[in-house]
């Protein structure tokens, strides 16, 4: 996809329907759904507490690919490669089968009625509230897509060697200020990372053959002994200090310099503009829940303006062949009004 073209899309995606979501939007047709969604997501973590984490990036990662209509969901077919194995997915995603169990769930309660991409939304929000994090209304009435593209994943999703001025120009792209990256990027106060994602940091930062000289000492140390170079690069480290509990820790981390990802942490060390909402919100807690809601609710507003609908399993289309034929005609007319 040209520059050009995905700079046109994203902004798209960013005004199309937003205004059809609302508030209460299954009160009539499925009254129940918030407080099913909420139940099933505090079973799957009470079996495993990551489980909130898992669950709450699944929006990220959904709704910056094509708006938040739930093609993340959709398993890979002989003709249509998906975005779990994307490479900011692949062996990074998980959780997955907790969407299934509340799909299960509303189904038999209110079936054809909710809309996976909805149920990633209410998820995601729960998953924040019972981490100890804010509460916030979730407007609700997406569709859900007719297909996915692994490339589209790859041609946006940033990797954790991304830095603070890639993230900031990503996020930009999609109407999110910087204010909104950094308090996004405060999910990252529950949750676990793969060595993988760091072992460059630990030891050829930039191509230098040196850690990352921003870790603080002790914490690399600590590192080092997680991840050694020649160790299982799928062992998992805490994201922060307190990865059960959704406050604003991370950004504590951040300012002393034990920020697990690079990512992370160069919101702190490199550009003045992250920096200093960084430091805003490891003083004032409040000021961090109240951007991060704002930011949610802001990504929860993209989306593609493609046709959709809602799917009875959340990993395949009603009708997968249909489905395929009606996207690629809808994105040969995209191309078309652009030209």
């Amino acid at each position: 996809m040209s520059q050009k073209l995905f700079i046109v899309f994203c902004f798209h995606i960013s005004v199309t329907l937003a205004s059809q979501l609302r508030p209460g939007f299954y009160a009539q047709t499925c009254p129940r759904a918030e407080s099913i969604v909420r139940d099933v997501m505090w079973k799957a973590m009470m079996r495993e507490t990551r489980s909130a984490a898992s669950v709450m990036r699944l929006q990220f990662h959904d709704c910056f690919v094509n708006g938040c209509d739930a093609s993340l969901l959709l398993d890979d077919t002989p003709d249509m490669l998906g975005e779990k194995l994307s490479l900011s997915n692949i062996n990074s995603l998980r959780s997955y089968e907790v969407i299934d169990e509340i799909k299960e769930a509303l189904e038999n309660n209110c079936p054809g009625v909710v809309s996976c991409a909805d149920i990633i939304i209410m998820g995601s929000r729960d998953a924040v509230i019972l981490s100890g994090g804010p509460n916030w209304e979730v407007k609700l009435g997406r569709k859900d897509s007719l297909t996915a593209s692994q490339e589209d994943s790859d041609n946006v999703m940033p990797s954790p060697r991304a830095n603070a001025t890639f993230l900031v120009d990503l996020f930009s792209r999609f109407n999110l200020s910087i204010k909104d990256l950094v308090a996004l990027s405060g999910s990252h106060s529950i949750g676990k990372g793969r060595c993988f994602s760091i072992l460059f940091r630990l030891y050829n930062q930039s191509g230098t053959g040196r850690p990352d000289p921003t870790i603080e000492p002790e914490f690399r140390e600590k590192l080092d002994r997680l991840c050694p170079l020649s160790g299982d690069q799928n062992v998992t480290g805490d994201l922060d200090a307190t990865p059960c509990l959704f406050d604003n820790q991370y950004f504590k981390d951040l300012v002393n310099g034990r920020g697990f990802l690079n990512s992370d942490q160069t919101l702190f060390s490199l550009d003045n503009r992250t920096r200093e909402f960084v430091v805003h919100f490891s003083k004032d807690q409040d000021a961090f829940f109240s951007a991060f809601v704002e930011g949610m609710v802001k990504m929860g507003d993209l989306q593609s303006g493609r046709p959709g609908e809602v799917r009875r399993n959340c990993r395949v289309a009603n009708n997968p062949a249909h489905g395929r034929n009606r996207v690629l005609k809808n994105r040969v007319d995209l191309v078309s009004n652009l030209v």
